[in-house]
């Protein structure tokens, strides 16, 4: 198991100094779900949510939640991101509680010295909260799960894929 790395000698929060790594290009991966009643799913798909285009929106917010990851993130380094995508992909067909759902996943890359994880991460998660925002007036028994790392590349640790 590897040890932490954001402690200093006196056990005290740090930022990990990269100074010494390689810069490579970083590639993650990471999910999140959003689960409401299939009605909400309906206004979202049809445009009939009063605050305007859901996606569209979700998608701009978590570009904009990746680029403020540091600001967020007590000890995340900040980067030059040479690319954060966000998509969706609904689920139409209820599941056992009957509630929908829309996935979404962003992929953030750069070309440094530390990894990209937790921007997308955070792009996830930014926009699963902006659904729920722009939302909660039709549905506010909303619910978020399943944010994750999906997979990662480059640097010392190399690939990273998430099984299941």
């Amino acid at each position: 198991m590897a040890e932490f790395t954001h402690f200093n000698e006196s056990g005290r929060a740090r930022m990990v100094d990269v100074s010494a790594k390689t810069a490579t290009e970083r590639v993650a991966m990471a999910q999140a779900t959003v689960f409401m009643s299939p009605e909400t799913l309906e206004k979202i798909q049809q445009g009939k949510i009063a605050k305007g285009d859901v996606l569209a929106v979700a998608q701009v917010a978590g570009v904009m939640g990746a680029k403020r990851t540091p600001d967020l993130i007590p000890m995340c380094h900040p980067l030059l991101l040479t690319s954060v995508d966000v998509e969706f992909a609904e689920q139409t067909v209820p599941d056992r509680q009957g509630r929908c759902a829309v996935t979404i996943t962003a992929t953030a890359k750069t070309t440094g010295q530390t990894g990209v994880e937790m921007e997308a991460m955070t792009a996830v998660s930014v926009a699963a909260l902006t659904i729920y925002d722009m939302c909660k007036a039709v549905d506010k028994a909303m619910s978020f799960g399943d944010i994750c790392l999906l997979s990662k590349s480059g640097g010392k640790s190399g690939l990273y894929r998430r099984n299941g």
